[in-house]
């Protein structure tokens, strides 16, 4: 009896399928196309956790060079947005200053803290990169926001640096020309010699030079630090500069600083990145134009990239240009 049972299942099931096959083909195909489409959708939505939110309880470092420098502050605004947008827990452990040993304690401490993901501006690409691997080893998800360091990592969120020293270095030229200036001496004031970022704004600056009849000074470095830069700049000034190139925002303070207190605007001073300080110099023309990143947009990418790897998804090491814009006395805010 149970075996009659099973047959005439298993023929009512043929004839079930018969009849499916007889329907009209378009309208079979149709509803094929609709349930894959649902199929599709549903999967595509729970690979990025529903609309790009968070599967689990994520908890994800936020490490830069300094908490100081507007522009941190700035992409850790960008990232906290970001994270509350996207429900992960957010903890921005950057160290008080400029220090690659600071820093490095930072990353040993979110390792050991249970985090998921690190976002990191490494201060040095070398100094990092070992803290960098054992939290990779460890499972930690690592991404790049500014300057990247030597470890693999999910994605990377900058500015393409050496194009914008570029562009850095033929708006000083430009300006110079507008006062009949083709000769001299220009000044370079940098971080330090390990920062990737800042390195590749001086070589794109310095490139814009060539074959040109200015002299670029010796680089000297400050440690990001404005006073620093004040003073460097002030010895700059004894060497008959007429331009002193800031490479990032504590660099370029200083550089407009020293200008100001020189009280000359025929030197042409020029800056990168953002802040009042900065903004406030250009505006009273003692610096020509800045730089202008955006970091906020580097946050916002990078914890996007940190959920999205922590969801599964495989970003494949992509690096991404953030952009940047001449902020002058015409255009600033």
């Amino acid at each position: 009896m149970k075996k009659r049972l099973i047959a005439a299942l298993c023929i009512g099931a043929m004839l079930g399928s018969v009849l499916v096959g007889c329907g009209k083909s378009g309208d079979t195909k149709s509803s094929a196309n609709k349930e894959a489409s649902k199929m599709s959708a549903a999967a595509s939505k729970a690979s990025t956790g529903g609309d790009g939110k968070a599967k689990g309880d994520y908890k994800v470092a936020l490490i830069t060079m300094d908490s100081i420098d507007q522009h941190w502050v700035t992409l850790h605004e960008g990232a906290k947005a970001e994270a509350e947008a996207l429900g992960v827990k957010l903890e921005f452990m950057a160290p008080d200053v400029k220090d690659d040993a600071k820093q490095i304690e930072c990353i040993n401490n979110a390792v050991a803290g249970g985090f998921d993901a690190i976002i990191v501006a490494a201060n040095s690409e070398d100094a990092a990169s070992g803290a960098l691997k054992e939290a990779a080893d460890a499972g930690i998800k690592i991404v790049y926001v500014d300057s990247p360091a030597n470890v693999p990592a999910e994605a990377t969120f900058s500015t393409d640096n050496k194009a914008a020293g570029e562009v850095a270095g033929k708006q000083m030229l430009d300006a110079l020309k507008a006062k009949g200036i083709t000769s001299g001496n220009i000044g370079i004031v940098n971080v330090n010699t390990s920062t990737n970022s800042t390195l590749q704004r001086e070589e794109g600056f310095r490139k814009a030079f060539e074959g040109s009849e200015f002299k670029l000074l010796e680089t000297q470095y400050c440690d990001g630090d404005a006073a620093k830069a004040q003073s460097i700049s002030e010895n700059y000034l004894t060497q008959d500069v007429v331009g002193i190139f800031g490479a990032n925002e504590g660099s370029s303070s200083g550089a407009g600083n020293a200008i100001k207190a020189n009280g000359d605007k025929n030197i042409i001073g020029v800056g990168f990145d953002k802040s009042d300080t900065i903004k406030g110099l250009i505006k009273d023309g003692f610096l020509q134009c800045t730089m202008a990143q955006n970091p906020d947009v580097m946050g916002k990418l990078g914890v996007e990239a940190c959920v999205k790897a922590l969801n599964g998804e495989s970003l494949g090491g992509e690096v991404k240009d953030t952009g940047v814009s001449v902020l002058t006395a015409e255009n600033i805010n």
